[in-house]
This record gives C-alpha cells, sequence and structure tokens, in this order.
C-alpha cells in the first residue's frame, strides 16, 4: 500500500531542490537540464564524444544503475508526475515505473550476426544513431524518457528530449535521475539532456540541429508529421482509439473485470487501453453485470448527454470547420472527479463511467484517455469486427478481444492490423505489465517499429573481410 503522507514529504524535498519557476534558485542544478537547447545539444555532444568509446559492458552498467535508481524514486516520480500534470493515478504510475525498470530491454537486444564462406567473413552489427532528438508527451512523462533513455544508451547513442510543457518539472527530475545513475556508473555528464522550459522553438532547434541525427515522437498525430516531415530518420508513436470485442465463447466475468482494469489504469491515459467495446447481443447485459461489480457506474440518457457536453468540446479548426474534441480539463482525471462535474456523487469504489450507445457516439470515435467507456451492441462478430476496425480509425495502434474461439482471433486480428492485439487479458498485457514481452512507451506504429527496443534506435552496418577468418 502506498503511504500518501511518505510520498507528499518526499515530493516536497524534491521539490525543494527544484528549479520549478523561472525566478527560483535551485539548491542543486539539475544534471542535463539546461537554459538554452543549443546548450543542451552542444553538452550532449560533447558528452557523445565520450561515450562513443564505451563498450557493451560499460553501457550495460550504466542501464543497471539506471533499472536501479528508477526502483528507488518511483513513488517520488509518480507523485511529482500527477502534481505536474494534474493527471493520472499516483498508485499506478508508481507501478509504471517498475514496469519500465524491469521490462525494458537493454544491450541483450543487440545482436550481432556473422556470414563466412569461401569469400571470408561477413559481420552485421547494430551501429548508433549518434545524438538523438526526443519529444515526449504529458500522458507517460517520466516512464518516457526513461524507457527511452536505456533504449538510446543501450544503442550507443546520446539523447536530447524536449518534453510536454506540461511536464517539463517531472521530466526534468527524468533527466536528472538518468544522468545521476550515469555518472554513478562512471559515465559522462549530461549524455542525456533536456531543457528546464520546452517551448516549439526549442523543439524545432532540436529538430533543424545538425548534429541530431535521429528523431523519436511519442504524442499525436501533429508531433509526429512535423518529425515525418523534417527530412532526417524518424520514428513515430501516435494516437490510438483501441477497440475491444466480446464475443459469446468468452469468460464473461473474467473479460469485465479485466476490461475495466485495462480502461482505469491510469486513468486511461495509455494509447493502448481499452477505449470503447463492442459486445454481442447474447452476452451484452451479462457483462454490463459484472463491470457494474468491478467499479463502474451505468449512467442513465441524461447523464450521458450532461457528459458529452463536459468530456467533449467544439472548436474551429484551421479550415474553419466546426469540430468535436476532447476537454482537456477531463483528461487522465478519475471517474469520480468527472463524474462531480455533472452533479454526480459516487464513491472511492467508483473507477469507471459506462454508458450504452451506438456506434456514432463521439464517445465511440474520439480518444478520450479518460475512465469512460462506451459499449455498443452488436449482433454477430462480424458486425463487431467492421465497427471496431472503423473506429480506430486506421490508426493501427493497439486492439483487444475476449474470446475462445481461435477463428475469431484470427479473422479480428487480420482485419483490424494493429502493433499490439491482447486476447483475454486487460490491455497492459500488451506491453508486458503481467505478461510476456518487454515494455516500451513508445509505440511506433505510424513509422512501423512497433513494441520500440534498443533496436529500433540502430543503424544496421556490414563489415566485411575478403578472403579470410573462413576456417572451413
Amino acid at each position: 500500500m502506498v503511504d500518501e503522507q511518505r510520498i507528499s514529504r518526499i515530493v516536497k524535498d524534491v521539490l525543494s531542490n527544484m528549479d520549478t519557476s523561472a525566478a527560483a534558485t535551485p539548491k542543486r542544478k539539475q544534471l542535463g537540464v539546461f537554459d538554452t537547447m543549443e546548450e543542451a545539444l552542444d553538452a550532449v555532444g560533447k558528452a557523445y564524444a565520450q561515450f562513443r568509446k564505451y563498450n557493451l559492458a560499460q553501457r550495460e552498467a550504466i542501464i543497471s544503475q539506471i533499472r536501479k535508481l528508477t526502483h528507488e524514486e518511483a513513488e517520488t516520480m509518480a507523485k511529482l508526475a500527477v502534481e505536474d500534470t494534474k493527471m493520472g493515478n499516483v498508485y499506478h504510475k508508481i507501478l509504471k515505473h517498475h514496469l519500465v525498470a524491469d521490462k525494458t530491454l537493454g544491450t541483450e537486444d543487440l545482436d550481432t550476426r556473422a556470414f563466412s564462406g569461401d569469400g571470408g567473413l561477413t559481420l552485421i552489427e547494430m551501429g548508433p544513431y549518434g545524438i538523438i532528438g526526443a519529444i515526449t508527451p504529458s500522458t507517460n512523462p517520466s516512464c518516457t524518457v526513461i524507457c527511452n533513455s536505456i533504449c538510446m544508451l543501450a544503442g550507443g547513442n546520446a539523447v536530447v528530449f524536449n518534453p510536454h510543457p506540461h511536464a517539463k518539472r517531472i521530466s526534468a527530475y527524468a533527466v536528472d535521475m538518468v544522468n545521476r545513475a550515469v555518472l554513478a556508473a562512471g559515465g559522462p555528464e549530461n549524455i542525456v539532456a533536456t531543457v528546464a522550459n520546452p517551448t516549439m522553438e526549442t523543439s524545432n532547434v532540436m529538430v533543424n540541429h545538425p548534429s541530431v541525427k535521429m528523431l523519436v515522437a511519442t504524442g499525436g498525430p501533429g508531433v509526429v508529421k512535423m518529425l515525418l516531415s523534417s527530412g532526417k530518420k524518424a520514428i513515430g508513436a501516435g494516437a490510438g482509439n483501441p477497440p475491444v470485442i466480446v464475443d459469446e465463447t468468452a469468460d464473461i466475468k473474467k473479460a469485465a473485470k479485466d476490461i475495466i482494469d485495462g480502461c482505469t489504469f491510469d486513468n486511461n491515459l495509455p494509447c493502448i487501453a481499452e477505449k470503447e467495446v463492442f459486445a454481442l447481443n447474447a452476452i451484452a447485459d451479462e457483462l454490463i453485470h459484472h463491470m457494474l461489480k468491478n467499479g463502474a457506474y451505468l449512467l442513465n440518457a441524461a447523464e450521458l448527454r450532461e457528459l458529452e457536453k463536459v468530456a467533449t468540446q467544439w472548436v474551429t479548426n484551421k479550415k474553419g470547420n466546426k469540430v468535436q474534441v476532447i476537454n482537456k480539463d477531463c483528461v487522465g482525471r478519475s471517474a469520480k472527479v468527472i463524474l462531480e462535474k455533472i452533479g454526480v456523487t459516487v464513491g472511492d469504489d467508483v473507477r469507471c463511467i459506462l454508458c450504452e450507445t451506438d456506434f456514432s457516439h463521439p464517445f465511440v470515435q474520439i480518444e478520450l484517455m479518460m475512465p469512460i467507456l462506451p459499449v455498443v451492441r452488436v449482433a454477430t462478430f462480424d458486425e463487431a469486427v467492421e465497427m471496431a476496425v472503423k473506429a480506430e480509425h486506421g490508426n493501427r495502434h493497439s486492439a483487444h478481444l475476449h474470446s475462445k474461439n481461435v477463428d475469431h482471433m484470427t479473422q479480428y486480428a487480420k482485419a483490424i492490423e494493429t502493433t499490439i492485439f491482447v486476447k483475454n487479458a486487460p490491455s497492459y498485457a500488451g506491453i508486458g505489465f503481467n505478461a510476456e514481452g518487454w515494455t516500451t512507451f513508445t509505440i511506433a506504429g505510424p513509422t512501423g517499429e512497433g513494441i520500440t527496443s534498443p533496436r529500433s534506435f540502430t543503424r544496421i552496418r556490414r563489415c566485411v573481410l575478403s578472403d579470410a577468418l573462413h576456417i572451413i
């Protein structure tokens, strides 16, 4: 159990040593945190010149120390992330930090291949890009910084982060922590860096700087599009709107709990989380019944209309058209807080807002990133698949299924074409939480790298020795 008073004391101690405003004077300068992007890039360049000489064992020693500090400071970072962004759940963020520490791949992901024959010997090795520029989100700020740092350093790279402005304090803390770990392991100073006050201007400097050889964006479609048009090698982790299907063969009781657990993890901030449910008519009532037993509150028609006004808003886009978008003030908030906005009072046991809608409802079509879960009844599995594919909007991010029918699993997987496809488990199983496989918080669907790992941030290099070192 997390001791909230203990966490608050820790965070106060941390903040007393941090530069949390332009006028503040820090007691200890944070490592790797600079006033300008130019300074950050210059420092990283100097560090990278040293780091290029480090072998795999030295890189792995650094990564081991990052894992250690991440475990030790998980509570501090979780609390600060919630205070900084006003989003998410402290306990779940603690779990996410431990997940990153345990299941982010290190240098073991870099394999060397060799080909020998009459013509000699050829080696295929994974080499670094150099300095990587990374844009990170407010939804999983420190987890993304730490996960990216482990992967990129494992690949032999240095990295400069331009975090989301709403997560600048926690992102700076994570960069400082990584650098403390690097120094403790005998690594170079400032191999990971950021700016104290990230802006669009600092991002542009990073993207266009000649020393930055690769770009990585974890965020919405706008930032991914910007990086992909930069002319540099870019990895883009974009948006999702993951649908979940429940058919008549599923373990309905378990499916209900799994869906609520996944949908409400960190208040639905993860892009992999269940966003809408397509339930076959034959089991829909039973599914909803068990969802209510697992912390869901079912809206009536009037409450649904009111919640739509609160959770979404109409804005005018650049083309002059009115479009419905999420209300950012509700993103990552708890079910209890969101329900209070429409005059509904519930206990702390309520963690999900459940509603029955038709397919066209905005709660189905828009990725909310709130613990609001629309349920759409369907007559057949074919209809469910067709709707799920449309609701996913071609993001090819994540999708989920509860079924014991292997043919249904195959049909849905082929149709949805997502990077992650989870069957009979909460959505977070897709990133290795209580499941097999490694984790990442940069899921690169748009550019195809998928569940990124150290090899995602390396170049394939070929070394050929002619007519030698073949011994048969």
